[in-house]
């Protein structure tokens, strides 16, 4: 239902905060009260079969069917002793949603009688209709099975009366279709790299997991004024809308008291999040009015992106039932903060050791040097694929503007941690080290906690910042699935760690020590990715010129940056490591392009529509009301009187009439080129929509926007930035 603007505005006086009833005093008394987590599973399988269960979710091994049945009866058991009657595949295709088709535990026994069922089969594998979702060419439109198949390691939750049941999702070829299937292989390359070279520091490490802690971005804004916005509802961001006076420069929103409409809200969101297992526990007001963050505690990458895409579709359900909708939009409004989702990274070894996190004693710290060092050169190397994997149409508002990281990848390190690797690599003697070389050596890095405790500090400009014992991949935008990123990330580092550990080895073979060909091939990487470092100003147009001195690539747009997946040494990369192969990376790409298009096309056709059917008529109509004055002034007035009597409304009846005529070319223009666009080939339609109809639909919110503050206040049709930022 669309609602006039002032129609919207006194919607706002009937909102009160809605009573939200706590289901228990203390959120450790039902917090994953709906998953079938490990200490379910406990209660409701024998112990032979849990203790199995177990092995093959920690080994990666393929559960057989009686042990499927074994955990399909248990599932459907306490689902059912949950109120559950429906399951669910629950999965994440490349729409960039979540997706699930629900069937019912009931089946009819034909004498008049039923049962519920629920069989091994049933839980591992289903086949949905794949025939809709983004394929990029993968298959055929006619073949339309597609899989879905278990992820143990990810426990079964209820939402609602229904089981869901995380999944992977592939092609009837084995394609991956999805998020999960790439993500869970990515962790897999660098779990297995990542201990070949623990092993070089301790021989008891036989797995390393990446962690990964979200904080989740959004804007609330009020159901009445959303719907009186055709774009906002739409498209998730205003395409129109003049700045108001004041927007977040006195930066009072931050971290302030929370609405009592919002803190309802959020009270609401969390119980259920706390319900469903995912463990929440910041929340706070962000930069911009009516933005909002909240984010968990870290937890092994694949459950965690579980958790973040399960928590955005609770942000947007019970969002509603507070007559409220959220806007995970990177950049909904022009002016203010945009919306990001830091992506905090690090590895960690089955003995419990953080390897982002220096030890207590050198040889600790040389660990933590290595998976740094490493890292850090990873960027290096594949900053154009880091880039690629945050690129959306979204994204390209956000990136350089207001407090967000700019689309030049580069690492911040903080100026003492910087300048300890600098030393490292001046002071590593080029020949055979003596003993008190590598004494001094490791004095110098068991310094290292005292470094990071006195010195690091967070660079808000920079897109992937080392923050003391983890790594936060800012450039992540609020809209996005994290596996994205982390699919890239993880695949990266992987790739370094093994050439890393080949080089070592390589030098230990020729007659240098252990800690000796570490320390030396630590120093070349020192070197090789000195210009990915940078720890100054990432907004000011200084480091925008440094960086193109350094090499450094900056892709302005998602087309741009999306077209590193067509180089055959990054096809190779992911192929070599299992992650993805040169068809299914030539789908993603060919699926992202045309996304960025869609996009594009729907707010280039809503751009036109509100100019030419909302905002250009009511502009009219308060000039026509201008042009009733002018007239009735010349016939009450002499000709000199009127002249200056008029001039007023003259000079806005002109300014109304040149803003009209912008709006209406630039937006003919748009037209005139969506034509052009949707006739062109996947590529060269998105580089037309970021390169060439973009930049005319900023002409037409210019025009707009100038207009805005020409009419009326009660003639504007849409409601305004200062209403919907500031109303709750």
């Amino acid at each position: 239902m669309s609602m006039t603007r002032f129609q919207a505005l006194a919607e706002l006086n009937t909102r009160q905060p809605a009573e939200v009833k706590a289901p228990s005093a203390k959120i450790s008394d039902y917090f994953g009260a709906n998953v079938f987590s490990p200490f379910r599973m406990r209660e409701y399988l024998t112990d032979d079969v849990y203790e199995k269960l177990m092995e093959c979710i920690n080994l990666g091994v393929r559960i057989d069917r009686s042990l499927a049945d074994h955990v399909a009866s248990a599932m459907k058991e306490w689902a059912m002793s949950k109120g559950a009657t429906h399951y669910t595949h629950w999965f994440q295709p490349l729409t960039g949603a979540t997706a699930e088709k629900h069937d019912s535990f009931f089946k009819p026994l034909g004498d008049g009688r039923a049962i519920e069922k629920f069989e091994g089969t049933m839980l591992v594998q289903q086949e949905p209709d794949a025939s809709s979702f983004p394929n990029g060419g993968i298959r055929n439109t006619f073949e339309a099975r597609g899989y879905t198949l278990w992820d143990p390691s990810s426990p079964a939750f209820i939402v609602g009366n229904t089981l869901c049941i995380p999944t992977i999702f592939i092609s009837y070829t084995g394609h991956a279709l999805d998020y999960k299937m790439p993500m869970m292989k990515a962790l897999n390359a660098v779990d297995v790299a990542a201990t070949a070279v623990c092993q070089y520091f301790d021989k008891e490490v036989v797995k390393v997991n990446t962690t990964l802690g979200w904080e989740q971005e959004y804007f609330l804004i009020d159901e009445a004024l959303f719907l009186a916005r055709p774009d906002i509802a739409m498209t998730g961001r205003a395409l129109f809308g003049a700045r108001p006076a004041k927007g977040q420069q006195l930066e009072d929103h931050y971290f302030g008291s929370i609405p009592d409409r919002a803190m309802a809200f959020m009270q609401d969101f969390e119980q259920e999040s706390h319900l469903l297992g995912i463990p929440v526990t910041t929340r706070h007001n962000e930069v911009a009015p009516n933005q909002f963050e909240v984010a968990p505690m870290f937890e092994e990458a694949n459950l965690a992106n579980d958790h973040n895409q399960l928590l955005m579709d609770l942000l947007n359900k019970v969002a509603r039932k507070h007559q409220f909708r959220v806007l995970l939009h990177e950049k909904p409004f022009e002016g203010v903060n945009g919306s990001g989702k830091h992506n905090n990274w690090a590895l960690s070894t089955n003995t419990g050791v953080n390897l982002l996190k220096p030890g207590r004693n050198p040889k600790s710290n040389l660990q933590f040097l290595t998976f740094f060092v490493n890292t850090v050169a990873a960027i290096y190397e594949n900053a154009d694929v880091l880039r690629a994997s945050i690129a959306t149409v979204g994204n390209d508002h956000r990136l350089g503007a207001n407090e967000a990281p700019p689309a030049i990848m580069s690492c911040f390190l903080g100026d003492q941690l910087s300048a300890m690797l600098d030393d490292l690599e001046k002071n590593i003697k080029a020949g055979k080290m003596t003993p008190q070389d590598k004494i001094e050596l490791k004095l110098n890095i068991g310094k290292l906690p005292q470094v990071l405790l006195d010195n690091t500090d967070r660079n808000r400009t920079s897109p992937f910042a080392f923050t003391g014992n983890k790594f936060e991949f800012r450039a992540v935008g609020s809209s996005a699935n994290c596996a994205n990123a982390m699919i890239v990330l993880n695949t990266i580092v992987a790739n370094r760690l093994i050439a890393f550990k080949k080089d070592v080895d390589a030098r230990i073979t020729k007659g240098d020590d252990k800690d000796e060909a570490i320390l030396k091939e630590l120093q070349r990487l020192i070197k090789m990715s000195k210009v990915i470092r940078f720890e100054g100003n990432g907004y000011g147009d200084e480091w925008v010129k440094e960086a193109k001195k350094r090499g450094l690539s900056n892709f302005s747009d998602a087309p741009s940056a999306l077209a590193i997946w067509k180089d055959k040494n990054v096809q190779k990369m992911f192929q070599t490591l299992n992650v993805l192969t040169p068809e299914e990376i030539h789908a993603r790409y060919e699926i992202e392009m045309e996304t960025y298009s869609r996009k594009r096309d729907i707010e280039a056709a809503l751009t036109c529509n509100l100019a030419i059917n909302h905002i250009i008529p009511s502009a009219l109509r308060y000039q026509s009301e201008l042009i009733d004055n002018v007239s009735g002034l010349k016939s009450i007035l002499t000709a000199a009187e009127f002249k200056e009597a008029a001039s007023t409304q003259l000079n806005l009846i002109k300014g109304i009439s040149k803003e009209v005529n912008a709006m209406k070319k630039a937006a003919d223009q748009v037209e005139m080129e969506r034509g052009k666009a949707n006739a062109s080939d996947t590529e060269k339609q998105a580089k037309l929509f970021a390169g060439r109809i973009k930049p005319l639909m900023d002409e037409v919110r210019a025009a707009a926007d100038r207009l805005e503050l020409l009419v009326e206040d009660e003639a504007w049709p849409l409601p305004k930035m200062r209403e919907i930022l500031f109303t709750n």
